[in-house]
């Protein structure tokens, strides 16, 4: 072969393979732009974050498991995060889910006043926040607040302990948390009935936080001062817990009846048994339930949602406890 046939040979070579080689890239990226355009984000790429006051109470226990079970049949990932009590891990907490780039908040607040930064930080950022349980005080910062129907709770309440008590006696209230809605709306249900009868005197009144164990050294100091009391209505029934635990130790679990608040199972296995009296059964596992629904809908385009859910609450006392199991009616578990 002469040179000049040898120099169009490599000539021919180099066009086909500069040709094969564009071809290929055209075709790589025909592709990629396929896959793009046809890509979509699903709920299996997003994470949603179970923000809860306090995990030391088996009640939010199962309100942050039920959350995060919920979300994660929905597809997404689930983290959940204990502020135990404390509105400065709440807003620590806020401050990683934000800048972890999660897609929404399901949230128990610790503070109904304290917690509304959190969520307009949320919201400014672009991060749908869904109360559960308890309520924030503003209408414009959280998308919906599903919400146990407390004061009506504590009025069917109210109205069995007049029933059990009698319309005269002494009596104690343990409270909840100062700045948690929940502890006013529950008293405020309550006294509305209790109070129409003047011979049922209140001889002491002490918040306990809604913790069991400061319950128990609340009642042991009120017994003290006051050890012929009637009755004891507690915010919770993790207070009511701990206040039995004091009458127990003191030999007045007998004399001293006890009413509670959530339908804790512990609580409703003692109702069941004689020893505590009634509790108002809220429902954990149906309010996550509603939050996450909700953030998923929210995530998928509808934004028409409602700002306050109501969740009834049901009485359980020696009537009907048998019908209840942990944090709901056994035939719905």
């Amino acid at each position: 072969m002469d040179r000049q046939s040898f120099l169009r040979l490599l000539t021919t070579l180099a066009c086909s393979l500069a040709i094969a080689v564009t071809g290929c890239n055209s075709r790589s990226r025909d592709h990629n732009t396929q896959e793009a355009s046809t890509g979509t984000s699903s709920s299996s790429d997003q994470k949603v974050a179970v923000v809860i006051s306090t995990l030391n109470n088996p009640w939010f226990v199962v309100l942050a498991e039920s959350a995060k079970e919920n979300a994660t049949k929905l597809g997404y990932e689930a983290t959940v995060f204990d502020s135990q009590n404390d509105p400065a891990k709440e807003t620590a907490h806020f401050d990683n889910v934000i800048a972890s780039g999660y897609s929404a908040i399901l949230f128990n607040p610790t503070d109904a006043d304290g917690s509304v930064a959190n969520v307009r930080r949320a919201k400014e950022a672009g991060v749908p926040v869904f109360c559960m349980d308890r309520e924030i005080n503003a209408t414009d910062a959280a998308v919906s607040q599903i919400l146990s129907d407390n004061y009506s709770g504590c009025v069917a309440l109210g109205q069995h302990f007049v029933k059990e008590v009698g319309e005269s006696g002494e009596y104690v209230e343990l409270l909840g948390l100062v700045g948690d809605n929940n502890t006013r709306n529950r008293s405020d249900g309550f006294h509305s009935v209790v109070d129409r009868y003047p011979d049922l005197k209140l001889v002491a009144q002490q918040s306990a936080d809604f913790d069991r164990a400061k319950a128990l050294d609340v009642m042991e100091t009120i017994l003290q001062a006051h050890p012929d009391i009637d009755a004891v209505f507690c915010g919770n029934d993790a207070m009511a817990m701990g206040a039995y635990q004091a009458l127990l130790a003191a030999g007045k679990n007998q004399q001293v009846k006890v009413f509670g608040f959530d339908g804790a199972e512990d609580v409703v296995n003692l109702i069941k048994e004689g020893k505590i009296v009634a509790t108002g059964m809220q429902f954990p596992k149906l309010m996550a339930q509603t939050a996450a629904e909700y953030a998923d809908k929210y995530l998928k385009g509808q934004h028409d949602l409602s700002q306050k859910v109501p969740v009834a609450v049901e009485l359980v006392h020696q009537g009907n406890a048998d019908k209840y199991g942990d944090t709901g009616k056994e035939d719905a578990e």
